[in-house]
């Protein structure tokens, strides 16, 4: 059995769980304990660093599995790999995750440990996973620490239909260190309000995003959503919600896919164990920073979401409007709604998540993940091209032929297929969130006059993805990812 595929599917089901109804507890609708993007994918980088570390020390070949952390020192020989990955997740998720402390337990007896060196693994594991923790410790919480919306046109501020929703760790990136970044990327701002490329992307999302009951009221030039592209945003959402979780849990879940028929170009191969150590280290910890990166551009650049948008694109409208008047522009539409963010297997109503647009967290992690396996799949540095990587369809748990929407209706099960493969799906999930009205198209990438991705501007979170995964894959020469030395900002 291939440990590090083993206990990467128990943190994914960690992730599940913690944004399901946990049995045990008497809460019967807790919080998640690693809530939202920025926690849920700090944890699986903590994970799978104490993943890789554990293993990594055991086999004791640096030059091809270099650490992460020197210490604890490696142990004697004869250790057993399998062991001191499982004590070393084991350790992690259960600090992490405390209320599933014994889903963890059942998870580690159920592992098929056997043969020498069990005790011997077992204590390396524990010590790397205490040397993980300890080294991510200071890390920021996700809270609000008092922050408060800006009035002035363009600031993000909640959601009109979900005022109590509050603001999801405004200060996660600026305060958070890197995982193995080498600095800190950064984009150029977004198109200005009232330029001709932000109200060709309002037009255009006021038009694909829309909420069904109101798309009666939309006028005639403008381009309504299809049903595929209704299925697309679908696809890609996984917004927290009940028995799904959020984008890293659904980004492992495509990469788990591939390494089961994927060739190494290094071995001619499929993946070995070592090389899913490697692989999965790199995935989760590009996904970590770029929960760093992705949150400290947003608040830095602080830019409202479409439903604020598109409501207030007029003088005369929104808090600080400057211009009393009875008139709106023809691109105003004071009561528009997005399809929203799906609250899958819940009564709870859509919804437009509760920190800036700009740039897109969905967009950030897909580019990161997708595209750090490309390049150790062998896909050229810069290479902006489509691939043959993925070769299998793919069901999202959002469209399996069991969740359902919150109106109770099951939605039917979805086998997609990605002939462009990784990079085929890195820009689909970016355009998925302009399906669902929650943002901007240029908060994944800025578009061409065809209405296709323009890579060559500094504009979105493909690009913010995409160097991250470029900076962390050439850091680690290609092997695994190497300490950042990247602190929080001043």
């Amino acid at each position: 059995m291939d440990h590090i595929l083993y206990w990467n599917n128990v943190a994914l089901e960690a992730n599940r769980r913690d944004f399901s109804n946990v049995p045990g507890t008497d809460n019967p609708n807790p919080k998640p304990e690693q809530g939202g993007p920025t926690l849920s994918s700090r944890a699986l980088a903590i994970v799978h660093l104490a993943m890789y570390d554990a293993h990594a020390g055991v086999i004791s070949n640096p030059a091809t599995l270099p650490r992460y952390l020197a210490s604890p020192s490696a142990p004697v020989g004869g250790a057993s790999a399998a062991a001191s990955v499982a004590a070393a997740a084991h350790a992690c998720l259960s600090a992490l995750y405390p209320r599933q402390k014994h889903h963890f337990d059942a998870a580690h007896q159920a592992a098929g440990l056997s043969g020498a060196g069990l005790a011997e693994g077992h204590g390396f594991g524990l010590a790397v996973a205490t040397a993980i923790l300890a080294d991510r410790a200071k890390d920021p919480g996700a809270g609000d620490d008092g922050y408060a919306a800006s009035m002035h046109p363009g600031g993000h501020r909640p959601d009109p239909a979900n005022p109590k929703q509050g603001f999801h760790a405004p200060f996660y990136g600026a305060r958070s260190k890197g995982f193995a970044i080498t600095k800190r990327h950064e984009l150029d701002k977004p198109p200005a309000l009232g330029s001709g490329e932000y109200n060709k992307a309002l037009k255009q999302v006021r038009g694909k995003g829309i909420a069904p009951e109101w798309i009666g009221t939309l006028p005639d030039h403008l381009e309504k959503r299809t049903p595929e592209e209704t299925l697309i945003g679908l696809y890609w959402a996984y917004d927290g919600p009940r028995e799904i979780g959020t984008p890293p849990r659904f980004f492992n879940q495509i990469i788990r896919k591939l390494v089961t028929t994927a060739i190494n170009p290094a071995t001619g191969m499929i993946n070995t164990v070592d090389d899913n150590a490697r692989l999965f280290a790199f995935v989760n910890v590009t996904m970590g920073d770029a929960g760093i990166l992705a949150w400290d551009q947003k608040y830095i650049h602080d830019f409202w979401r479409p439903v604020l948008g598109i409501r207030e694109h007029s003088a005369s409208m929104g808090p600080a409007a400057p211009t009393p008047s009875h008139a709106i522009g023809d691109d105003c539409d004071p009561c528009w709604l997005p399809l929203g963010a799906p609250a899958s297997n819940s009564n709870d109503r859509n919804f437009t998540p509760p920190f800036p647009a700009y740039p897109s967290g969905h967009a950030t992690f897909g580019a990161a993940a997708l595209h750090v396996t490309r390049l150790f799949y062998g896909i050229a540095h810069n290479n902006r091209a489509t691939d043959k990587l993925f070769k299998r369809s793919l069901v999202s748990d959002e469209l399996n032929g069991i969740t359902h929407d919150n109106a109770g209706n099951v939605r039917s099960r979805h086998a997609r297929h990605f002939p462009g493969g990784l990079w085929q799906m890195i820009v689909e999930n970016g355009f998925s969130r302009v399906f669902l009205g929650v943002h901007w198209s240029f908060d994944a990438f800025a578009l061409d006059n065809a209405n296709k991705p323009d890579l060559t501007r500094n504009i979105g979170g493909v690009p913010l993805g995409l160097a991250i995964a470029e900076d962390i894959f050439a850091a680690g020469g290609g092997k695994a990812p190497a300490k950042s030395c990247v602190e929080p900002r001043p």
